[in-house]
């Protein structure tokens, strides 16, 4: 008798065969390799908690970028470490900003390379929040609350600044009300209708950001940021915060952090027919790199498996410090 489950069984059998029938392909077009750059000269300095990822000054920013067009990555999502910080952080939206600067730097030599350009106040402000905060002592203590609206202005600026510099998509991370909103009204009225907006829709008030924040020098200097982003336990609002951003003329969704709201993704997905974007995260990354030292598990198959896991989930381009690694990787596969 025929039994049916044993053709399924045979369809596994070669390696070829399972080649022609998988349903998830990673490829490269899928990534967006994150960058830090920072001001000196000189600079190549590996961030201690994330092996293999480094901030660059200006001077050392081309060395990284040949080799990641080199590797066939179509994009770059550009974080900036400034000289300078103040309440408002003036640093991100002056046209000479570090962010600014760079994308001038890539865009000059690698001008097919798509610049994507985080749009946040966090790592230029000396208070470490994504937008403005009025301050005040509580039992001795600082707090602060953030001003929504006077942090849109902000934004708005910092946007235009981007643009003008050459960036060819905008990625607000903030998640202030009404963020893409302001920034799609703001981008129009410079002229800039044709840069599309990448929304941090759904942005997570996670614990997976710990090294980002020593990359970035921007942990809050009080308080913590779960007044503006979302409870991890919340995964309804996440609908309702993309579907804010679809109505506010956002071009892309994103889903940050991936590895733990894949549900989220797959609901985004369902939902929405936006590009999707799944983060794959710094806490996610250094856990990986962390136990891959220790021989504890095999980091290849591991990054292979959580970024098809992303894909699978919907995803439609996922934002890795693997991306380089997994270029390689396909690359020698192929």
């Amino acid at each position: 008798m025929n039994y049916p489950f044993v053709r399924h069984r045979r369809l596994r059998q070669s390696a070829a065969i399972r080649g022609m029938v998988r349903e998830t392909v990673l490829t490269v077009d899928d990534f967006i390799q994150p960058i830090f750059v920072t001001y000196g000269s000189g600079v190549k300095n590996e961030i201690p908690s994330m092996p293999g990822v480094f901030h660059f000054s200006l001077d050392t920013l081309e060395e990284e970028v040949k080799e990641i067009v080199d590797l066939g990555i179509p994009a770059v999502l550009l974080f900036g470490i400034p000289e300078t910080k103040d309440a408002v952080g003036t640093s991100a939206f002056v046209d000479n900003g570090i962010v600014q600067e760079a994308t001038r730097v890539i865009k000059k030599r690698y001008p097919d390379l798509l610049v994507v350009a985080d749009t946040c106040l966090c790592e230029f402000t000396d208070h470490g929040h994504c937008g403005m905060v009025h301050t005040y002592e509580r039992d001795g203590h600082v707090c602060g609350d953030v001003l929504n609206d006077e942090s849109l202005e902000l934004l708005v600026k910092t946007a235009v600044s981007q643009a003008k510099a050459g960036a060819d998509i905008i990625a607000p991370s903030n998640m202030m009300d009404g963020f893409v909103q302001a920034i799609r009204t703001g981008l129009d009225e410079a002229g800039f209708t044709h840069v599309p907006i990448m929304s941090y829709s759904v942005k997570y008030a996670s614990a997976f950001y710990g090294p980002f924040r020593e990359a970035a020098d921007s942990a809050p200097q009080f308080g913590d940021r779960k007044s503006y982003q979302m409870d991890p336990a919340n995964a309804r609002e996440a609908l309702r915060e993309a579907e804010s951003d679809v109505l506010e003329g956002a071009d892309m969704l994103m889903v940050k952090p991936a590895l733990a709201f894949m549900d989220v993704l797959r609901m985004l997905r369902d939902q929405f027919d936006l590009p999707l974007v799944a983060y794959n995260v710094s806490g996610e990354y250094s856990m990986v790199k962390a136990a891959a030292q220790k021989g504890w598990i095999d980091e290849r198959a591991i990054v292979t498996e959580t970024l098809l896991g992303m894909k699978r989930a919907g995803a439609d381009i996922i934002i890795t410090y693997f991306a380089k690694d997994m270029a390689r990787w396909l690359r020698e596969k192929r």
